[in-house]
């Protein structure tokens, strides 16, 4: 979607008028990650203290199809146990130490559900980016669920919230089931998958923002040229220097994703 019809107001079939999108200069990524654990209700809570005006949290599902935040396929780096998220339920997943890897300060801090991460949001008044983050096979189903709760709760009378993801099948299940939700194309190196006919995915889910790897700014890829004269609003994950951030914005970025929601103070 171009930034001229970005700057309009959305009617859609059967929802309500929206907000333009306004995107903020800095989103906190998985809340405030240098500075609390990440994907944890007390990593948004940290994000809101120092200021951030967005978060960004990755939703994918349990064995049993509950929503919950969090980012890797097994739960092996930040935790002390070991498995899948894909093979373990919502009744054992909930039970899990995700704090103490990080700090002593945070002992027992759990895995929030979707909807206990939104509860947290809506009462701190955050803007929110919705990363889907399925496990291998689960790119519709994700997608299906974690909107499903989503639209059930958030309030009207709120901006909507960014749905991205790097898979084209969850993008597409947003634009069917919530078009007026504005979506995120991510795109990275990392996933080769996500640069391969990309402007023509981007175009086909009408998203409003490419969020794209900070390596193609270190690399001096000509891709990054690529997403420059595109009329796509460029988002840049994940940015933890000032300087870097800055010559982002001065290239025609709008929005960073940093670990550190005060990096811009």
């Amino acid at each position: 979607m171009s930034n001229s019809k970005a700057d309009n107001i959305f009617s859609f079939p059967n929802q309500k008028t929206l907000e333009p999108l306004r995107l903020p200069r800095l989103v906190g990524h998985r809340g405030a990650r240098s500075y609390a654990p990440e994907n944890t209700l007390v990593s948004i809570h940290t994000a809101a203290d120092m200021g951030a005006e967005w978060v960004e949290l990755d939703v994918k599902l349990t064995k049993d199809g509950e929503p919950i935040i969090f980012h890797d396929d097994n739960v092996d780096r930040v935790s002390g146990a070991s498995g899948a998220v894909a093979d373990m339920v919502w009744k054992e997943l909930k039970e899990l130490d995700v704090g103490t890897h990080f700090s002593d300060s945070f002992v027992d801090e759990r895995i929030p559900h979707l909807e206990q991460a939104l509860d947290v949001i809506l009462e701190r008044g955050l803007g929110l980016n919705l990363e889907i983050k399925p496990c291998a096979g689960r790119e519709k189903e994700t997608a299906e669920v974690a909107l499903d709760l989503l639209t059930s709760c958030w309030p009207e009378d709120m901006p909507a919230p960014l749905i991205s993801s790097f898979q084209a099948v969850s993008l597409e299940t947003a634009l069917i089931m919530a078009p007026g939700y504005p979506r995120g194309y991510l795109i990275s190196k990392d996933e080769p998958q996500t640069m391969e006919n990309w402007q023509d995915k981007a175009k086909h889910l009408e998203v409003s923002t490419l969020n794209f790897d900070i390596n193609f700014l270190k690399e001096n890829s000509d891709i990054l040229q690529d997403f420059l004269n595109t009329d796509f609003r460029l988002m840049c994950f994940t940015v933890n220097d000032r300087e870097i951030a800055e010559q982002l914005f001065d290239i025609g970025v709008v929005s960073i994703f940093s670990d550190m929601p005060d990096l811009l103070d």
